[in-house]
């Protein structure tokens, strides 16, 4: 039987740190080869970190990161690895000013060839277009007597070339590396369309991914091995660290091949510009028991999202250097969910949670705040901010003279905590989380410099509702969370009787009109036809529109859904557009 073993490096790397990015790498370069890997692939731009955005438009950047290629170069001894990094064929001496998002095949020893990605994405969070040109060839490699195709990313989500041409070309195993972000559901439609490729073109499809946070972004893994018929044999967890291992059985594909008509019509057809490689006949280990292919579990769900955001939020608080969190707990099912995903990310004895009552503040969520933190174990602070309050409105008074009381009384609240909470940043060195959700922030229901105030928004783009469900799994895995935060209604309490529902429509209705029209984007009169009234659709629709200054000044946060507040929304402040 002709066999490639196959190890995807499932790694966490780190924008901009080239000597930790190369360390980890040689680290798992050099686990594969105790493994008896043939071939083992690291995720795309992993020398860099991903993505390294405008890091790209600096020459020395781009000088250090063939510098550190070179390293992993040298430790490719006995055993054949795929790594992404940037590729700059003028600073190899070759007569090419541009830049490309690469991949270099790298064999014994040896910088064999460099393949180039040809789709290079420019929407959504992606912008590719602003820094690499694209390549053009497809090459083939034979590694212990395989060949294989490599490709990146975007590449094998358009069906057509460089999968098609590495097919048509021989190749039996497509190696395709990734930097693919996380959001919720995608892993299954990454599996239908992996499974889709495979089976189109019969080839063993292995996709691995990176994983970790990044600013914004979350990167899940799972990476997957497919056989030509696309059937899943072997997939790595999502949210952690693996090296996954898998025996490609490539016989299977030649006896489809045998059987397919149709691939040689087509190979008759074919143009290929498809340069080919040989570079080895025979595996570097010949004699190493078989390796059972394993399929870890996914979580779905709330897990899933659950665990994406505590990823996210141990690695954007550890690798900008902080080591401690804040987190304003209110009493409130928004604070209370930050507070455990905080514990949870950072560990229980790196997180303060800090009480900052007014004189409207109920005392059921002064206990409620105080009973979670003891349940987490997180140390825990009461700062009252009556003083404070009754200071400001003193000072503002005869300014005020002859007014209503309003919004403006009631944000001196919000403001007063970021202040406090700010200065506690300040003195101890510690990151302030914000709690405010994607229905908020999407409809201006939140205080600028105030409840905004901080440093990174953990849920910033997890509607209200689902804010409720993430609270009641985590509850679920050990009951932190009082039960009496879930069942008072939501309040900002800045004044007597106060509940969100006054400002806005009921969270369901919200939160299902928030989706239509931010994710899906559809105008007035489909969100309509879903059942929605005009009026509160509209009502909904302009707060959303007039409140992108706000969002412009919120804090990084996490995406978990196919649009986010972040690199993927790019409205207008200053714009007189609307269609309701």
């Amino acid at each position: 039987m002709r066999s490639l073993r196959v190890g995807l490096a499932q790694i966490n790397t780190t924008v901009g740190d080239l000597d930790g990015n190369v360390a980890k790498i040689v680290h798992w370069l050099d686990e594969a080869r105790r493994l008896g890997v043939d071939l083992v692939a690291f995720h795309e731009l992993a020398i860099t970190g991903y993505p390294p955005e405008d890091l790209l438009l600096r020459p020395r950047f781009v000088r250090d990161n063939l510098e550190a290629l070179q390293e992993v170069v040298a430790a490719s001894r006995g055993i054949t690895a795929v790594v992404g990094f940037v590729d700059h064929p003028a600073g190899r001496g070759e007569l090419d000013d541009d830049i490309y998002n690469a991949a270099a095949i790298v064999h014994d020893g040896r910088l064999v060839a460099v393949y180039h990605k040809q789709h290079l994405p420019n929407y959504g969070v992606f912008d590719e277009e602003r820094y690499f040109q694209a390549g053009r060839l497809s090459p083939v490699f034979t590694v212990a007597g395989v060949a294989v195709g490599v490709s990146i990313c975007e590449d094998i989500w358009y069906p057509g070339d460089p999968t098609r041409s590495q097919a048509l070309a021989g190749a039996q195993v497509i190696v395709n590396i990734n930097g693919s972000p996380y959001h919720r559901a995608k892993r299954l439609f990454r599996e239908q369309m992996l499974a889709t490729r495979a089976s189109d073109y019969g080839v063993a499809v292995c996709y691995v991914n990176q994983v970790g946070g990044q600013d914004e972004l979350v990167f899940d893994g799972g990476s997957m091995i497919l056989d030509a018929q696309g059937r899943l044999l072997a997939r790595a967890a999502m949210f952690q660290e693996e090296l996954l291992v898998c025996d490609l059985n490539v016989n299977e594909v030649v006896r489809m091949r045998l059987h397919d008509p149709r691939r040689r019509r087509e190979r008759r057809q074919a143009e290929l510009q498809v340069p080919t490689y040989h570079l080895s006949g025979e595996p570097f280990q010949r004699q190493k028991p078989p390796v059972e292919p394993r399929v870890a579990p996914a979580p779905d769900g709330e897990a899933e999202v659950y665990q994406a955001l505590v990823l996210g939020t141990r690695d954007y608080v550890t690798k900008t250097g902080f080591r401690q969190a804040l987190v304003a707990m209110s009493g409130g099912i928004d604070s209370s969910l930050v507070a455990c995903i905080a514990a949870d990310a950072l560990g229980a004895e790196n997180v303060t949670g800090v009480s900052m009552p007014s004189r409207y503040s109920s005392e059921g969520s002064i206990r409620d705040a105080k009973t979670l933190a003891q349940n987490l174990g997180i140390r825990f602070l009461v700062i009252p901010i009556e003083p404070a309050h009754q200071a400001y409105l003193d000072m503002l008074a005869p300014a005020f003279a002859g007014t209503e009381p309003g919004v403006a009384e009631e944000n001196i609240q919000a403001r007063i905590r970021g202040n406090i909470i700010m200065a506690l940043s300040n003195k101890f060195g510690a990151l302030v989380l914000t709690c405010g959700n994607k229905s908020e922030l999407a409809t201006g229901y939140a205080t600028l410099y105030g409840d905004m105030a901080g440093g990174f928004a953990v849920i910033k783009d997890v509607p209200k509702t689902l804010v409720y469900r993430l609270a009641r799994y985590r509850n679920s895995l050990s009951p932190v969370i009082p039960e009496e935060v879930f069942v008072k209604p939501p309040s900002a309490e800045l004044k007597p009787g106060q509940v969100d529902q006054d400002t806005l429509p009921p969270y369901d209705i919200l939160d299902g009109i928030l989706e239509a029209y931010v994710e899906q984007e559809k105008g007035i009169e489909e969100i309509v036809a879903l059942g929605y009234d005009y009026e509160t659709v509209a009502r909904v629709l302009r707060m959303v529109d007039r409140n992108e200054y706000k969002r412009r000044q919120a804090p990084p946060g996490i995406k978990i859904t196919p649009r986010a507040f972040g690199r993927d929304w790019r409205l207008p402040i200053a714009h007189r557009y609307q269609a309701y």
